[in-house]
């Protein structure tokens, strides 16, 4: 969780383009990020892939008003309503876009390409039929808020008690890593999303940081099968908040539409 899903970057700039606050081009750059392209496929009226802008001006000419995210794991299906067959697709990319106003849903498949060094990401965007109904287990802002500052103080303590703290080489070059990221881009959500978004997912993004450190450095002093079980256990719940909370602050201009806020 330390970078920004793709499903995040495509229905955050998505909604900002549609709401008038960013032009196509400039949606479409900042969707397309570090990669090398992005194709939507299956888009009704297309037989073949088309790009972004395309794709999200169809979604809108088909009744799209907003874009949610789902982050869905093995049991947890975060930000999903169905049917069966797109769960199950956006459970194995661990990621999608649902269209509000729209019975219709994206799930990124990425490809790799190039020479060792010089590997880059391609993505395409399958579009599927969605069941319209309220997304799964997503929290309002402020009970995500609330929920991270919580999981937060617990997860150090239990930690702490493991012996798992942020520190040493690999973890210093972690979080130099993730505020020279923060620094580069201090725009965290697209233009129109409200403060408390913002924050939101800036918290989310270190609880996932401090999950990330406590899993990449190896066994640390939990040497035994039941320290390690520990550990995990531990981390879990955090780590299902942190991504609730992240879901909440990507949909929240969605939230705050449907309930006439906007």
């Amino acid at each position: 969780m330390l970078s920004e899903p793709r499903s995040g970057r495509l229905a955050a700039w998505g909604n900002a383009l549609l709401a008038g606050l960013v032009s196509p081009d400039d949606a479409a750059l900042a969707i397309v990020g570090e990669d090398t392209v992005h194709r939507v496929e299956g888009l009704p009226g297309e037989s073949a892939q088309v790009g972004l802008t395309l794709a999200l001006g169809r979604l809108r000419a088909l009744g799209t008003t907003g874009l949610r995210v789902a982050l869905p794991a093995p049991g947890h299906p975060l930000g999903l309503s169905g049917p069966p067959e797109f769960n199950a697709r956006a459970l194995e990319a661990e990621e999608a876009v649902v269209c509000f106003g729209a019975a219709f849903g994206l799930v990124p498949q990425v490809y790799e390409a190039g020479p060792a060094g010089d590997v880059h990401a391609e993505v395409v965007w399958q579009v599927l039929p969605v069941r319209e109904a309220p997304p799964a287990d997503v929290p309002s802002l402020g009970e995500a808020e609330r929920e991270l500052a919580e999981a937060l103080r617990e997860a150090t303590e239990v930690l702490s008690k493991l012996d798992v703290a942020g520190s040493g080489p690999v973890a210093e070059a972690a979080i130099d890593a993730y505020r020279a990221r923060s620094e580069r881009g201090r725009e965290v959500l697209a233009p129109g999303y409200p403060p408390r978004a913002v924050r939101v997912l800036e918290l989310a993004r270190r609880v996932g940081l401090l999950v990330s450190l406590a899993h990449g450095r190896g066994h640390g002093a939990a040497v035994t099968s039941a320290e390690m079980a520990a550990r995990s256990e531990a981390l879990r719940p955090v780590e299902r908040t942190a991504r609730r909370a992240q879901v909440a602050a990507y949909n929240s201009i969605v939230e705050e539409r449907e309930r006439g806020v906007r």
